[in-house]
């Protein structure tokens, strides 16, 4: 396809909210996500979170559906992370999504990229925080 932009703005949790991503862990947990979706074809715009949750802020091909991308995403990073920590790690079953304009780009940036500030001065967006409340299969 020569031409396209598709904005979105993702979110999900550690499994049980369990705060997973420590300071140190934090660079590895990115780095992964990051490298894992450019492998699918992802753009990638920003990457971010808390402790027991993560966003990105992605452009995804048309050629790929999302929740196959966030799968993969998923998926990929949790073995990774698990791997080279030598501890469990994995992420909630559900996640958000929400899509956005190319105009909005710089501002769901900055949200993702400053997410420890938003939440110490509770000025998150309460709408994309929303992640879904786990399954039973998520238990």
């Amino acid at each position: 396809m020569p031409r396209w932009r598709a904005f979105y703005h993702l979110v999900w949790a550690t499994r049980g909210r369990e705060p997973l991503i420590t300071p140190t862990l934090e660079p590895l947990v990115y780095r992964q996500l990051r490298q894992i979706a450019q492998h699918h074809g992802v753009n990638v715009h920003a990457v971010g979170g808390i402790a027991d949750h993560v966003h990105m802020a992605v452009s995804v091909p048309p050629s790929l559906a999302v929740a196959v991308v966030v799968k993969r995403i998923k998926g990929a990073s949790s073995r990774a992370i698990g791997k080279a920590t030598n501890e469990s790690f994995t992420w909630q079953g559900d996640y958000g999504v929400d899509t956005f304009s190319e105009r909005h780009l710089p501002k769901v940036v900055a949200y993702i990229n400053n997410q420890h500030r938003h939440h110490a001065e509770q000025t998150i967006w309460a709408s994309i925080e929303e992640i879904p409340e786990p399954t039973d299969e998520d238990e």
